[in-house]
C-alpha cells in the first residue's frame, strides 16, 4: 500500500512538473513569436523605402522626402553621450552600495530611491531636464542637455544591473584577496570588477535599449522638428530617430504618404539598437573569456 501511494504521489508530481514546464515553454515561445511578428511587420513595411539615399541624404520638404541621415547621427550622439554619463556613474554608485555601505537604513533608503527613480515616467525626466539643463544651466536645446537627461533616465538601470552582477561574485574571492593583504579597493578593482564585468555589460545593453527609443525626454531638451544639417558641437540641436518617427506619423496633411518613411525610420532604429547590442554582447563575451583564461 505504501509503495502504491508513493508511486501515485510521484506520478502526480511528475504531471504537475510536466504541466508547469509546458506552460513555461508556451510563454517563452509566445514572447519569441510576438517579437518575430513585430520585426516582420516593421521589416515588410520599411524595407520598401530603405536604400542608400534614404540613409545618407538630408531630409527634404518638411521630412516627407529625402533621407534621415541627420536623425541617425543625432541618435548616435545622444546614445553615446548618455552612456558616457550614466555608465561610469552607475557602476561606481553600485560598487559603493554593494561593497562599502553596510546593511542598514541608509542602504535601504538608497535602494528605494533608486527603484523610485526607475519608476518615474520618461516625460517627467524630460521636464526636469528642460528645467535644469536647458533653462537653469543655460545649455539650451542641445545634445549636451539631451544626453544628460537620457543619462539620468538610464542611471537606475545601470545601477541595479551592476549591483546584481557584483552580488553574483562569490564572497570567497573577496575573502581570499583580503586574506593575502589586499585592501578593500584593490580587492574590488582587481578581483570583483573583472569577474563581474561581463554581467555589468548587460546593464549597458539594457540602458542603450532604454534610451535609444525615448521620445519624451529629447522632445523637451534637444530634438528639432526639421533640421537638414549635422550638429557641429554638443551645444547644437539635433534631429533624432524617435522624434522623427513621431512627427512624420502624427503631423502634417500627408500622413498616409509619409507612412512608409515612418516604417523605414523604425526599421533603421531597430537595426541601430541591434548593432549596439551585438557590439555590447561581443564586448561581454571578450571579457568573459578573459576572466576564464585568468
Amino acid at each position: 500500500m505504501i509503495d502504491i501511494k508513493e508511486n501515485k504521489l510521484a506520478r502526480s508530481k511528475q504531471r504537475k512538473q510536466a504541466i508547469a514546464f509546458a506552460i513555461f515553454r508556451v510563454l517563452s515561445y509566445s514572447i519569441v513569436a510576438i517579437l518575430f511578428i513585430i520585426l516582420t511587420f516593421i521589416i515588410m513595411k520599411g524595407v520598401k523605402v530603405i536604400n542608400w539615399n534614404f540613409i545618407t541624404q538630408m531630409p527634404e520638404e518638411g521630412m516627407t522626402k529625402g533621407g534621415i541621415y541627420p536623425a541617425i547621427i543625432g541618435t548616435l550622439c545622444l546614445v553615446a553621450g548618455s552612456m558616457i554619463f550614466a555608465f561610469p556613474i552607475g557602476v561606481l554608485a553600485a560598487i559603493y552600495m554593494n561593497e562599502y555601505v553596510k546593511d542598514g537604513i541608509a542602504k535601504k533608503i538608497i535602494k528605494q530611491m533608486t527603484n523610485n527613480l526607475a519608476g518615474i515616467p520618461s516625460i517627467v525626466f524630460g521636464l526636469f531636464g528642460m528645467s535644469l539643463f536647458v533653462n537653469k544651466l543655460h545649455f539650451g536645446d542641445s545634445i549636451l542637455a539631451g544626453s544628460l537627461t537620457l543619462g539620468l533616465l538610464a542611471l537606475p538601470v545601470v545601477i541595479r544591473t551592476t549591483e546584481e552582477a557584483l552580488k553574483a561574485v562569490d564572497n570567497t574571492f573577496r575573502q581570499a584577496s583580503l586574506g593575502l593583504g589586499a585592501t578593500k579597493w584593490q580587492t574590488t578593482r582587481r578581483v570583483v570588477l573583472p569577474i563581474s564585468f561581463p554581467n555589468i555589460i548587460t546593464g549597458l545593453i539594457l540602458a542603450i535599449g532604454r534610451v535609444s527609443g525615448e521620445t519624451a525626454p529629447i522632445l523637451f531638451t534637444v530634438a528639432a522638428y526639421f533640421l537638414p544639417k549635422l550638429p557641429t558641437s554638443i551645444f547644437d540641436q539635433a534631429m533624432a530617430l524617435p522624434y522623427h518617427l513621431y512627427v512624420i506619423s502624427t503631423s502634417g496633411t500627408n500622413i498616409e504618404e509619409s507612412r512608409p518613411i515612418a516604417y523605414g525610420t523604425a526599421m533603421v532604429l531597430i537595426i541601430i539598437v541591434l548593432i549596439a547590442n551585438l557590439l555590447a554582447n561581443g564586448l561581454r563575451k571578450y571579457f568573459g573569456n578573459k576572466v576564464k583564461m585568468n
